[in-house]
């Protein structure tokens, strides 16, 4: 389950961040409410995932997803550059949260 409540963390954090830009500062009552919230509960999940998931994995993880799909994003929908070796970059973001997912994530975190 602490997989599942990671990977909702995860996007919640991509929503969250774009939420950011378009609170403007927090000067905008509606984004920036919805974007607190979407902290507050993308926050909880990563907590709820780190009881059964080490804090090193579960925070590089919730990161990897923010940043690899942030970077996406922005290379599609907001005009950001999107050369051959930003997407490499991008790629090898995702290979490490692969990576850790596969070197055995979950386990005692005392």
């Amino acid at each position: 389950m602490g997989w599942i409540y990671l990977l909702i963390a995860g996007v919640l954090e991509c929503l969250w961040a774009i939420g950011l830009k378009y609170s403007d500062g927090f000067t905008r009552l509606w984004p920036s409410l919805i974007t607190a919230v979407l902290i507050v509960v993308s926050l909880a999940l990563l907590s709820f995932a780190m009881r059964t998931i080490p804090v090193g994995t579960a925070y590089a993880v919730w990161s990897g997803i923010g940043a690899s799909a942030l970077a996406i994003v922005g290379i599609l929908f907001m005009q950001e550059p999107g050369g051959a070796l930003r997407i490499f970059c991008i790629g090898m973001i995702i290979a490490g949260v692969v990576g850790l997912k596969l070197v055995g994530g979950e386990g005692s975190t005392a």
